[in-house]
């Protein structure tokens, strides 16, 4: 089994897979890229048993097999060539040998065989959508979900597809995210719940790309395929929270502001706010947000005054400033709207403007109780 490949090509490609693979497995086979070579196609392949991914590369040969060749060895090798044609040759003493412009060098392998296979969908489901639509649904909400693994469904972002839209949902219980596009519609009606992992590699992969990508799904897997490569990831088990049913729909008080100073507003206030509840304090009356913090242990206090636009009535709610930052870090408009009800109330953040036709966002905040 010979192959000859370009040094960058094959390094672009596998430092994509290389995502997928864990810095400790439990199964010493799974910190190899499993290379299958049919001809001039060589697919290479990554898993840690939950997600699996492939990616199909050009290459001259006229040979086939299998191998798993080790990760990190060839990634930290791959690394040092500048552009030029490896020639890879598989030897029967267990080695493979790489050639390049100026040495040799020795790697032992694996058998293919042992590398664990691609689980194959049954019956599933299809919708298709452009690349970019997908990264930008995944990075709006992925932020948002939780890490506690004593609730694994609100670990991952809730996908909801429907033939009006498809919807994006990730909660961790203090913050929601609900990301919905009316322009990109699913032939038929499927919910299921993605990890976090896979979203992430995804998210890297599809940022500004044209291409579509396929989702196949069934009750237990998902599988994404674009361009030259295929990831499958098993999908987590159980019901996703009712997410509709803690989204205020009466919110007679609304606040308009422009979101960087609102974001650097809140930035600089919380470094005086408690260390452990990080909270601030956002007084409104008329058009005047009122927004301070203080740590009573270490006597340090902050308070800034800004215009808004405010309709409703005079209040004080309080929120913790880390969530708040992430949410406004998160959007790229430049105002935002702030609807609230009542103090103990959620608190709903949506952008006015810099949406696409058919683009919602809507992002809820959970406030945190004010002492006196």
């Amino acid at each position: 089994m010979k192959f000859i490949v370009s040094s960058t090509y094959l390094l672009k490609q596998l430092q994509v897979l290389g995502g997928v693979i864990n810095s400790s497995n439990t199964l010493p086979i799974l910190d190899n890229f499993l290379f299958e070579l049919d001809h001039n196609k060589l697919t290479v392949s990554a898993s840690d048993l939950e997600t699996t991914m492939a990616s199909s590369l050009d290459v001259e040969s006229d040979s086939e097999g299998s191998v798993a060749i080790p990760a990190r060895l060839l990634l930290d090798t791959l690394k040092t060539f500048p552009e030029q044609p490896l020639t890879f040759v598989i030897e029967d003493n267990n080695t493979v040998e790489i050639s390049s412009n100026h040495g040799k060098y020795a790697l032992a392998y694996a058998d293919g065989n042992e590398f664990p296979k691609a689980v194959a969908l049954e019956d599933p489901s299809k919708t298709v959508i452009v690349g970019d639509i997908l990264a930008t649904a995944i990075s709006k909400t992925i932020f948002a979900a939780g890490n506690d693994d004593l609730r694994p469904v609100m670990s991952g972002v809730f996908f909801q597809f429907s033939t009006e839209g498809l919807t994006f949902v990730a909660t961790d219980a203090h913050k929601l995210v609900k990301y919905t596009r009316a322009d990109v519609q699913a032939n038929q009606v499927a919910e299921f719940i993605m990890p976090k992992k896979p979203l992430n590699l995804l998210k890297g992969i599809l940022a500004a790309s044209e291409d579509e990508v396929t989702i196949e799904y069934n009750e237990s897997n998902a599988k994404f395929t674009f361009e030259n490569s295929e990831l499958i990831c098993r999908l987590i088990d159980g019901k996703y929270p009712n997410y509709e049913a803690v989204i205020p729909k009466e919110n007679p008080n609304k606040l308009s502001i422009d979101r960087t100073q609102f974001l650097n507003s809140v930035r600089r206030v919380s470094i005086f706010s408690n260390k452990t509840t990080h909270q601030i304090r956002l007084k409104i009356a008329g058009a005047e947000l009122n927004i301070s913090a203080e740590d009573v242990d270490y006597s340090n206090k902050a308070e800034e005054r800004l215009t808004c636009d405010y309709q409703g009535d005079d209040m004080q709610i309080g929120f913790n400033s880390r969530f708040l930052t992430e949410m406004l870090n998160n959007l790229n408009s430049d105002d935002v709207q702030l609807e609230m009800s009542m103090p103990n109330r959620a608190g709903i953040l949506t952008p006015i403007d810099g949406l696409d036709e058919g683009e919602h966002i809507t992002m809820l905040v959970m406030p945190v109780m004010l002492n006196a």
